[in-house]
């Protein structure tokens, strides 16, 4: 190959063409991309969060899917003043702007009531001491049940008509009924015991008494 024929291709209009047309067709491919993410993105595309508050989870998840957006159950949680089901908080939050198509995190409250475990004081702690750690823990207390025993001193909790056992578990809020000590001296009962007592030494006595007479 000559020195001439290696420039040739200088005269060649097909390569001039092929030059210029790589710019041209990296640019196309470019804007082609950036329009692709674009819509791939949404890119521009802001719908407001709409209000879903305390609304039932099929209704706010209605309500979120006409405005182009998505959910998703991420939390539960218990509030014993609001309907079961409903949606308590989401995340993003009501009137902020997202993009279409963004998914929008629920927390709802629980359909079932959560079951925590009864504080430890029957025979172990005053009136007092016992009503206070029961509201701590959320429970509600009904008219105490009185007991012979010890003033003010709680010998069992009720739920329902029921005793409960140490530690058992108790649905979050429930009504208790304390039962505590009246104070009170029986003398009917101590009365009714000597009593009971003097007869069986009687008949003791007597049935020793026939056992000697027949005896002789």
């Amino acid at each position: 190959m000559t020195l001439k024929e290696f420039f040739s291709f200088r005269t060649n209009r097909f390569f001039w063409l092929n030059i210029l047309a790589m710019p041209v067709v990296l640019i196309l491919l470019v804007f082609a991309t950036l329009r692709w993410l674009d819509s791939y993105t949404h890119h521009g595309e802001a719908v407001v969060v709409p209000d879903v508050k305390h609304k039932p989870l099929s209704e706010a998840q209605k309500i979120l899917s006409a405005q182009g957006l998505q959910s998703v159950v991420a939390d539960s949680t218990y509030v014993k003043t609001l309907p079961p089901g409903c949606v308590l908080e989401y995340n993003p939050s009501m009137n902020q702007k997202v993009k279409l198509g963004r998914t929008i995190y629920l927390t709802v409250n629980t359909t079932n009531v959560p079951l925590v475990d009864l504080p430890d004081v029957a025979d172990n702690s005053s009136l007092r001491e016992a009503e206070a750690r029961l509201l701590a823990a959320g429970f509600k207390l009904m008219p105490n049940d009185t007991v012979p025993g010890d003033k003010d001193w709680v010998y069992g909790v009720k739920f329902e008509g029921r005793v409960l056992g140490l530690k058992e578990k108790v649905p979050q809020g429930a009504f208790l009924t304390i039962v505590v000590g009246d104070g009170l001296v029986s003398t009917e009962v101590f009365r009714d015991t000597l009593a009971t007592d003097s007869v069986s030494e009687s008949q003791e006595v007597k049935e020793s008494g026939a056992a000697d007479e027949s005896w002789f």
